[in-house]
């Protein structure tokens, strides 16, 4: 029900219509284009934007750092097809939908069954944003007491799976799109952020470790040949003027701060390694 409703809300601020037949593809073989898929949640489809697109929508108009970073290289002169594979509220893998419906988060779909196997063989750009859900859904998973007798013996073993099954996703986009180049966005400390401010202190340390030890893991895929953008540790990530009014995803001005941080990304020809540790990592 929660997922229905989501809809009924991005319906009615979107303005997006469905695709019913793909885009006529680009030639990856042209400097000038850009076959870009995105792997991702609601943060795909900018959900906390002004202007929200429906999952697998043609949303030109769209307010996202997907939408934004399309619009930014058709400005540049490259003739861009976009596939925007991101789903409100997917997990990154079956593991987590499952500990999120657990607990009622509604969990849909994942990245690795649904999302992976249809990124676009000849995409030249990929993006991945994983880890939000899967990390609100074990904080609450072991708050209601899911993790049994020894929850941060469970919580461990979760960030484990998360980041066995980070690989998996990578190698996977790897085996189907050999030529892309693959951007990852880690994730922020969310006990930081400000949907987490009335939580108690006691719930902000186990949400903050959960976010390090998840965040650790994304970092970890630099050595897979992913570029990874480090949110943990810029400032600018906990700054509450990027946050749309429910404190977790971001509004126009935090999508267009990660669509810079991707863009810029995207042109370098070194991928610059993710910091291992700094202030943001224990703020509780």
């Amino acid at each position: 029900m929660k997922q229905i409703a989501l809809f009924a809300t991005v319906l009615a601020v979107s303005g997006c219509s469905v695709l019913t037949n793909p885009t006529t593809p680009s030639d990856p073989s042209s400097p000038n284009a850009v076959i870009y898929s995105a792997v991702g949640a609601s943060d795909a489809n900018g959900v906390g934007g002004s202007v929200v697109c429906l999952p697998y929508a043609s949303c030109p108009n769209g307010t996202g750092y997907v939408q934004v970073i399309a619009r930014r290289y058709t400005d540049a002169g490259k003739t861009v097809t976009l596939q925007n594979l991101g789903f409100p509220g997917a997990a990154l893998s079956k593991t987590f939908q499952d500990i999120g419906n657990q607990v009622n988060r509604g969990i849909a779909i994942n990245f690795l069954s649904d999302e992976m196997p249809f990124v676009k063989t000849d995409s030249t750009l990929v993006t991945v944003f994983a880890g939000g859900n899967d990390a609100n859904a074990v904080a609450t998973a072991a708050q209601q007491g899911l993790g049994g007798a020894d929850p941060t013996a469970w919580i461990n073993t979760q960030i484990q799976n998360f980041g066995r099954d980070m690989v998996l996703l990578v190698n996977g986009i790897k085996a189907r799109a050999p030529k892309a180049r693959i951007i990852i966005l880690n994730l922020p400390n969310l006990a930081a952020m400000p949907y987490a401010s009335t939580y108690a202190v006691s719930d902000k340390r186990v949400l903050q470790a959960i976010a390090v030890g998840m965040n650790a893991q994304v970092n970890a895929t630099v050595s897979l040949g992913a570029t990874v953008v480090d949110l943990m540790c810029d400032g600018r990530t906990y700054s509450a003027s990027i946050f749309s009014s429910d404190g977790f995803h971001p509004n126009d001005t935090g999508y267009a701060l990660f669509a810079d941080l991707i863009y810029t990304a995207a042109a370098t020809t070194t991928a610059t390694t993710p910091k291992s540790s700094c202030s943001a990592m224990s703020v509780y």
